[in-house]
């Protein structure tokens, strides 16, 4: 069987440089997540300063983007598909569009905004994806065709996974959390001959989940759903962009 010419390795070159917005969000976050948080991150190395890159992540709190920005710290912009209706905010629109984030549509399929993030990618981006789609507060999820369809899309991508643990405590006030970021290569490479965006987004997330348990929110207490069930609102499409 034919096998897929491997990516470059990682760069170790010098870092991307990051917009001034994106600057200043992770420098305001650095207290928070570092400081209070008590970050500990392991890995750096393998995410590559520059080309195309894919982080893969597990997605248990709305603290988990900050986080690992911050434990990217200087080395990535780190963009992301984030819902639309966060540009409905005017100021939270200007910043989001300061940081390169790329606003998607949820509850559909939203091509524009898979064609933005590939760009990105082709251009030597970095984005960052949940697999999941969205936040799991303690459920096991699937994993959505987006994050696979992202790297398809660009085969010169670098898949890099990132567990991210200790994030669900953040609003278990006053007990301080104890967050870690470890970033990895997944073990099984990158896309393998044959096989689909479902098929690779459900491979790194098995990957992620054997590292990193579903988890909820120390604050939340809420009816466990069926395992599989997709996301929060009903009637969402399988393979839908947000990952």
């Amino acid at each position: 069987m034919d096998q897929l010419p491997p990516p470059p390795e990682p760069s170790s070159g010098p870092a991307e440089r990051s917009s001034r917005t994106y600057r200043i969000v992770v420098a305001c976050a650095r207290p928070i997540v570092r400081g209070w948080g008590r970050l500990t991150v392991e890995g750096l190395d393998v995410l590559p300063g520059s080309g195309p890159v894919v982080i893969f992540a597990n997605h248990d709190s709305m603290w988990d983007p900050l986080t690992i920005a911050v434990a990217a710290g200087h080395r990535r912009q780190i963009r992301a598909l984030a819902k639309a209706s966060l540009w409905r905010i005017p100021v939270l629109a200007q910043v989001l569009d300061g940081m390169g984030q790329i606003p998607v549509r949820r509850g559909q399929k939203d091509a524009s905004a898979m064609d933005a993030a590939v760009q990105v990618l082709t251009d030597g981006g970095c984005i960052g994806i949940f697999p999941e789609g969205t936040v799991t507060h303690g459920r096991i999820l699937r994993a959505r065709s987006g994050a696979g369809r992202l790297v398809l899309g660009e085969p010169a991508s670098r898949i890099v996974c990132a567990t991210v643990e200790g994030t669900t405590d953040m609003v278990a006030f006053p007990r301080r959390p104890r967050l870690r970021v470890r970033f990895f290569s997944p073990t099984g490479g990158g896309p393998r001959p044959g096989e689909d965006a479902v098929e690779l987004s459900t491979r790194i997330l098995a990957e992620l989940r054997a590292e990193v348990p579903a988890r909820a929110s120390r604050r939340r207490h809420r009816r466990p759903l069926p395992v599989g069930v997709p996301g929060d609102r009903p009637g969402t499409p399988p393979g839908h962009p947000e990952g």
